[in-house]
């Protein structure tokens, strides 16, 4: 009985070796495989569509569609294109805008400047960002432009906006 207590215990340690001698051996085969193949190479671009709210003269939905990229590792660039709408003189009036973001470095909340650009008004604006996914933003409107039948859109601009990314990656 003692005899095969031992040859048993011997059997055991000896299978718990092996296992232990593979185990390590296919990781290190894995190891080599996976240097082997680096991980697929992305698109510079991040894009989606955007929703926000926005205040000057008067109270504006913006929906918008944006690309995102990074000229180097801390500092990112952003154009967005959509429109306004709004509620004015008992109709619903569309404006188109253009804007351009210049988020200043890479940490949770991301300093930036705007600009935005619609068929009448020019605005600066600065702000923060959580991630580049959520922006509030301070601005003024400057009128070049005022659109027939409606009030002039100028005047101190506050917005918050979210980004959605339809092909953010980590890597």
């Amino acid at each position: 009985m003692i005899l095969i207590n031992v040859y048993t215990s011997y059997f055991s340690y000896m299978n718990i070796k092996r296992l232990t001698i593979i185990f390590i051996g296919l990781l290190s085969c894995f190891g080599v495989f996976a240097q082997n193949n680096p991980l697929p190479a992305h698109n510079n671009w991040i894009f989606g569509p955007s929703v926000g709210y926005q205040y000057q003269s008067g109270s504006f939905l913006k929906a918008s569609a944006w690309g995102l990229f990074a000229p180097n590792e801390t500092q990112y660039m952003k154009i967005d294109a959509g429109a306004n709408f709004t509620w004015m003189g008992g109709k619903i009036t569309v404006i188109p805008e253009l804007g351009f973001t210049y988020y200043v470095n890479d940490f949770i909340l991301l300093p930036f400047v705007k600009a935005e650009l619609t068929p009448y008004t020019v605005t600066p604006k600065v702000g923060i960002s959580l991630f580049s996914l959520i922006d509030f933003g301070v601005g003024y409107g400057f009128d070049y432009h005022t659109k027939k039948d409606f009030k002039q859109i100028k005047g101190v601009n506050l917005s918050l906006g979210v980004n959605i990314p339809l092909n953010f990656h980590l890597y």
